[in-house]
């Protein structure tokens, strides 16, 4: 028996034979019938290209806040309309679709969008045609597009490849948060759903105690780390190795040339627009282990993690949007697998609702511990006791 299943129903297949590139074609298409979907999740860095244009033809200000609009209204709609995805991909495509280079340039495209955007919105920050709401909307916009452009760099900083990894790097630029790139792989991955991990929710802790809790233990973890490592080749922190510095640098770079070519003024909302980024990686996280706690062994070790010890969404439009982050219990389980192999699996608790969905009832605390505490308890079967609970109300929570 094992923990992720192929959907038994078979993919859907496209239509068309003939020429060897039609059968071709066919053959990917119906190894994913989502194929074609994949695109738009392109979407997200385009927000940061579109407020301009749509407030020109339609004189409608609103649109300077499309980022949030759309990840926090639109897609959430959509997911209720349009529901679950409910097809996993079977074994025997796991190696063509691995190898289809088409999934690497939906996330490659990402990043001229995203940073062509940044440029753009510098240019308005600097100027005076926007008014302060104006350019509030927009660096929430770009925030937006930051916190999903640190999900392309998780995307392809789990990858073996050179050059995959440095543009794992490149992306999480905008964002300030090249320590990530540590921190998730050497971190997060092997402390996930323990007390230990300081990117995993406590049960009783709210979204606004997480956020500094994480935020400064990610940053401290990942110091620690990459310190290790280099220790291990003999090099010291300031090699050209250190993978921290150089994820650093890139940020210094982008924002220095955005300060050069526009001058100061973009430098407060260069920080707003990172802040929300990473507030809104911090908030997925959240969101992804929340109460969930790895068995022990009897040695005082935990065990390797399970499908169990993460919180699963199949909801179709975030999926795409998101490059299949919500199965996340497959990408603890299998971090090798690029986003189109996922799999849904059966034993994963799942939330009630998207990513997307669930981002707004974290925000506010007394909602979402309504919705999901007593989900995080009957995942456990009642026995509360076998939650990661917040130290302080554990003993309030075991009463």
């Amino acid at each position: 028996m094992t923990d992720f299943t192929a959907d038994e129903r078979g993919p859907a297949h496209c239509a068309g034979t003939g020429s060897f590139r039609t059968r071709v074609g066919r053959s990917r298409c119906a190894a994913d019938p989502k194929r074609y979907l994949w695109v738009l999740g392109l979407i997200a860095p385009c927000c940061a290209l579109l407020p301009s244009q749509l407030v020109l033809h339609t004189d409608a200000t609103v649109f300077w806040w499309i980022g949030p609009i759309i990840m926090l209204i639109v897609i959430p709609v959509l997911d209720w309309v349009i529901g679950d995805d409910g097809r996993n991909p079977r074994e025997e495509d796991y190696e063509l679709l691995s190898n289809d280079r088409y999934y690497r340039w939906c996330t490659y495209l990402f990043l001229p969008i995203q940073l062509t955007g940044l440029f753009i919105a510098g240019a308005m920050w600097a100027g005076d045609e926007l008014s302060l709401v104006d350019k509030l909307g927009l660096a929430a916009t770009l925030g937006f597009v930051s916190g999903i452009g640190i999900n392309a760099a998780h995307e392809l900083g789990h990858r073996v490849e050179h050059l995959e990894r440095w543009l794992a790097k490149i992306a999480l630029a905008q964002s300030g948060y090249g320590h990530f790139f540590v921190e998730h792989n050497r971190g997060h991955h092997v402390r996930v759903a323990t007390p230990e991990d300081s990117a995993s929710g406590r049960l009783g802790e709210s979204l606004w105690e997480f956020l500094p809790r994480s935020i400064s233990g990610g940053f401290r973890s990942a110091i620690a780390l990459e310190r290790e490592r280099l220790a291990r080749r003999e090099l010291g922190w300031w090699s050209v190795h250190n993978h921290i510095l150089q994820a650093w640098s890139m940020s210094l770079a982008l924002f220095g040339t955005l300060v050069a070519l526009f001058g100061w003024a973009v430098l407060p909302w260069l920080v707003l627009q990172a802040v929300i980024g990473f507030g809104l990686l911090e908030t997925v996280n959240y969101v992804e282990h929340y109460g969930l706690l790895r068995v022990r062994k009897s040695n005082g070790n935990y065990a390797r993690c399970s499908p169990r010890d993460s919180w699963n969404s199949d909801r179709l439009v975030t999926n795409i949007f998101l490059f299949h982050l919500q199965r996340h219990s497959d990408h603890h389980a299998n971090p090798g697998r690029r986003y189109q192999t996922l799999r849904g699996s059966t034993q994963a608790p799942q939330l009630p609702a998207g990513y997307a969905t669930m981002i707004v009832l974290a925000a506010i605390p007394p909602l979402w511990r309504a919705v999901m505490n007593e989900r995080v308890l009957a995942h456990y079967g009642g026995d509360i006791s076998l939650a990661n609970i917040q130290p302080r109300k554990r003993r309030k929570y075991l009463a």
